[in-house]
């Protein structure tokens, strides 16, 4: 029993990738930048570039200006929470686009494993032991 057509799911795909991309690009470029710098600042205080206020952004969900006293980050983060459920949800219509648009499945497969594989084969190289 088919819920969806192809067309269905490539529509729903487009828009909700289209709709949460701006969103996704700043965490990935703010978590980009986070990894590369590990010395971030740790306080709202300390955030006084540009910088340092999207980092509180990615991290507190809020942007911290001189004039504020208190901050809210319910609603943003209520914001970053669908947003995760839509990626999970465009990346589990994304998979299902890939296997049921090729007639050739194993290279899906092997993407998928490779995709599994190499993290966790890199994570267990960057591991040291005394």
């Amino acid at each position: 029993m088919k819920f969806f057509n192809l067309r269905q799911l490539r529509r729903a795909h487009l828009y909700l990738g289209v709709f949460f991309t701006p969103l996704l690009v700043f965490y990935i470029a703010t978590g980009w930048y986070q990894t590369v710098h590990p010395d971030r600042r740790k306080g709202l205080g300390e955030a006084t570039g540009v910088v340092d206020k999207l980092m509180s952004v990615h991290v507190d969900q809020v942007y911290p200006t001189d004039k504020a006293v208190a901050w809210e980050p319910g609603p943003f983060r209520v914001l970053v929470v669908v947003m995760s459920l839509a990626l999970l949800v465009t990346i589990t219509l994304g998979m299902v686009l890939a296997f049921r648009s090729t007639a050739r499945r194993w290279p899906v497969w092997l993407s998928l494993g490779l995709g599994i594989a190499l993290p966790l084969l890199l994570l267990w190289l960057g591991q040291r032991y005394e």
